[in-house]
């Protein structure tokens, strides 16, 4: 029982260190969100060109952060005639260049973390075009364009295909600031909580079991960190493949990312764990239903091996420029609720979280969440098999 409690205390401990942090980051994307139409997004992803690849990496960065509406929307473009490097680009950027995945990566990791992921993101997005350019046959594409037109239901594509960005002309602050403007940032807040919160919960409880139940040691051995070049070069490999097996993707994963680099991971082996929740294993069998199993193991391939490189390109260069920081100095939070600047940040955006949720509901927004796992855009010889 004592142990159940540790690890329960330790995930508290967790969630109140992030609180406002994700509150923050959520406010901003909703922001975000509210502001860029969906339609604008195909239109501008037509082709795999550098120019196209950087416009998907910024529209990706400024959508749902959740793994499995990334997943969705990007199927989604891809049906409606974007380029499917383009939708990849796209969906990578929104799960590893959101703002709220670089505050949670300063507050719990530090800085680093947060600048190595905007630097590795852009890496692996180059590094998978590449692969693509080079392995991507035009009968697999062919396959995977037949696939994606069948529709066949995955997880949240109800979510994935919402547009609430507010219509109408004028400059960004008048159409934020209009009554308009405002419930559509509050809808967007609390769909992207709806569409994380699961696993967000699930990612905070299994830091906590295992900060609190599997000892450093076992860690230690398992990431080499007794060998400081064996383990630089095994962390970006076995990194990915801990992600698969946890099953946990958004930004559940950064507790556990904590965890890791505590017990000695590399600094690139974090970096291409936190990437690889584009690969767990719910979300390979979406790929799956959504492009085939041939192009799902095609992706499995090439993101595997660009977030692997992308790791080693953050570790070296990272290292080379001295931004690595201390190991020894990685702490699990486990202090509790204490009357600091924590605490009154979470008190303020809980009362913003709060007022968000009560604007939500007064504008008719519950009836959406029901809707949110729903299949989108069907096409015209669309037939689903709900799971």
């Amino acid at each position: 029982m004592h142990a159940i409690l540790h690890a329960l205390s330790i995930a508290g401990s967790m969630t109140w260190e992030i609180t406002w942090a994700l509150i923050l980051g959520f406010l901003l994307s909703a922001v975000v969100q509210a502001v860029v139409r969906k339609s604008t997004v195909v239109r501008l992803l037509g082709d795999d060109r550098p120019r196209t690849l950087a416009v998907a990496s910024l529209l990706g960065a400024a959508s749902s952060s959740c793994s499995y509406a990334a997943v969705a929307l990007a199927r989604s473009l891809f049906r409606k005639g974007a380029n499917f490097t383009a939708a990849m680009a796209f969906e990578i950027a929104s799960t590893n260049l959101v703002v709220e995945l670089g505050v949670i990566l300063a507050l719990l990791l530090g800085w680093q973390f947060t600048a190595a992921e905007f630097v590795g993101g852009p890496v692996m997005i180059l590094l998978l075009a590449l692969l693509f350019r080079l392995l991507l046959r035009e009968r697999l594409l062919r396959e995977a364009r037949e696939q994606a037109e069948f529709g066949r239901a995955g997880s949240m594509e109800g979510h994935a295909a919402m547009d609430m960005s507010v219509p109408g002309e004028g400059s960004f602050a008048r159409r934020l600031l209009s009554r308009q403007g405002i419930t559509a940032v509050s809808h967007v807040f609390v769909m992207e909580w709806a569409a994380i919160i699961k696993d967000l919960v699930l990612g905070l409880l299994i830091a906590g079991a295992i900060a609190a139940w599997v000892p450093d040691s076992f860690w230690q051995a398992f990431f080499f960190a007794d060998h400081p070049l064996a383990g630089k070069l095994w962390g970006p490999l076995i990194g990915p493949l801990v992600a698969i097996a946890s099953f946990v993707c958004s930004i559940g994963n950064v507790p556990l990312a904590v965890v890791l680099w505590k017990g000695g991971i590399s600094f690139g082996g974090v970096v291409a764990f936190i990437f690889a929740d584009l690969l767990i294993l719910p979300i390979l069998n979406i790929y799956r239903k959504y492009y085939g199993a041939r192009m799902a193991l095609f992706l499995l391939a090439t993101f595997y091996t660009a977030m692997v490189l992308a790791g080693y390109v953050v570790e070296f260069l990272f290292g080379g420029l001295g931004l690595v920081p201390n190991q020894r100095q990685a702490e699990i939070p486990m202090s509790g609720v204490e009357w600091n600047y924590t605490t009154w940040l979470n008190i303020a955006f809980l009362l913003l979280a709060a007022a968000l949720l009560a604007r939500f509901l007064r504008t008719g927004g519950a009836p959406m969440l029901r809707t949110m796992g729903g299949s989108p855009d069907p096409a015209p010889h669309d037939h689903h098999d709900h799971h």
